[in-house]
């Protein structure tokens, strides 16, 4: 049962915005040893909550990276989402009702923002690992340049230092279909869910690319001619799956996120900037990653000082960081015991 830690004071974001007060959901594993040495943090990705043992499969457990048995694990739920951190369904203290659309733009700074605010709240200084993928690494990479020394060691998986033009083609492509939903704008907490679905189906075009759906969703007898054809009803499944859990408005407001992600911005160059970071970090790309590709890493592998990189060969695309758990589990190990 995740947990929710109340801010009382107020905050601001990059752009201009101050809340008055705040609500943090987090979820954690395990228990904090004498001298605390034994905390993961972790950052999550963008439609996922703070229960990482919910939508990362087989790393809460016994044996593997996050083990409870071995490690404190903290995750926090980011600011704008839809699992108990302020959001667009949040309350307005100010109005006494839901955000909605009038939820304020927010930054992956203004997120990191939070979580350290959290991390004071529960007393943690420095943590033995920071990991995260996707927008989960994004923040990870924040807090490195923020805090260079919260972090002994920093694990940035699928990720970059700054969003291009072609993640934020496909984001701009799923805000465009949200805004086609005649319901979208509407102060309720349905607006816009006919929209998202589609949205959801665009954007897993992006996760997972064409050869692992030609694997995974191609037709029993692919010579047959049909209008019926699997991969329609993954599409829609997707999407639907996406509608019965998530908001239009986090949704939209998350994307534009994504899009607001560059590590150098108003920092200089973006080589000195990686160079600021001082864990000890490694980089894992997926080989068939096609929204972050592994030549996107090149500028952290290039410009961090202490970092270590690997490749998953996988036919998975970005959802490979999700699939391919056994692999990413052995490199992560592996780094973490050196």
């Amino acid at each position: 049962m995740s947990k929710v830690f109340r801010y009382n004071g107020p905050f601001t974001t990059e752009g201009g915005y101050t809340f008055p007060s705040l609500d943090i959901a987090y979820d954690t594993y395990g228990e904090m040893n004498g001298d605390a040495s034994n905390i993961i943090w972790v950052c999550h990705a963008l439609t996922a909550n703070s229960d990482v043992a919910d939508w990362w499969p087989h790393t809460v457990e016994q044996g593997r990276f996050l083990d409870p048995e071995r490690y404190f694990v903290v995750c926090a739920n980011f600011l704008g989402s839809h699992y108990g951190t302020t959001g667009p369904l949040s309350v307005n203290p100010q109005t006494g009702e839901p955000w909605y659309g009038d939820f304020p733009l927010v930054t992956v700074r203004d997120m990191v923002r939070v979580h350290q605010l959290l991390a004071e709240h529960l007393g943690i200084k420095r943590v033995k690992l920071l990991i995260g993928s996707s927008i989960g690494g994004f923040q990870c990479l924040e807090w490195c340049v923020m805090q260079p020394d919260f972090a002994e060691k920093a694990a940035f998986i699928a990720t970059t230092p700054r969003t291009n033009a072609w993640a934020s083609g496909f984001n701009e492509s799923q805000r465009m279909a949200i805004e086609c939903d005649p319901t979208f704008g509407e102060r309720s907490a349905e607006a816009g869910l006919n929209g998202m679905a589609v949205a959801r189906s665009i954007a897993l075009l992006s996760y997972r690319g064409g050869m692992a759906y030609n694997i995974s969703q191609e037709d029993a007898d692919p010579d047959e001619a049909s209008f019926t054809r699997r991969v329609l009803s993954y599409q829609r499944y997707q999407g639907e799956k996406l509608r019965r859990r998530f908001n239009a408005y986090s949704y939209y407001r998350l994307s534009q996120a994504v899009d607001s992600h560059n590590l150098a911005r108003g920092r200089g160059c973006i080589e000195g900037v990686l160079a600021s970071i001082r864990a000890k970090s490694l980089v894992v790309a997926i080989t068939s990653d096609i929204l972050f590709t592994p030549q996107d890493h090149d500028a952290l592998v290039d410009n961090i000082p202490n970092v270590e990189f690997h490749t998953i060969d996988s036919v998975f695309g970005h959802d490979g960081f999700l699939v391919e758990h056994e692999r990413l589990n052995r490199i992560i190990t592996d780094f973490m015991e050196k």
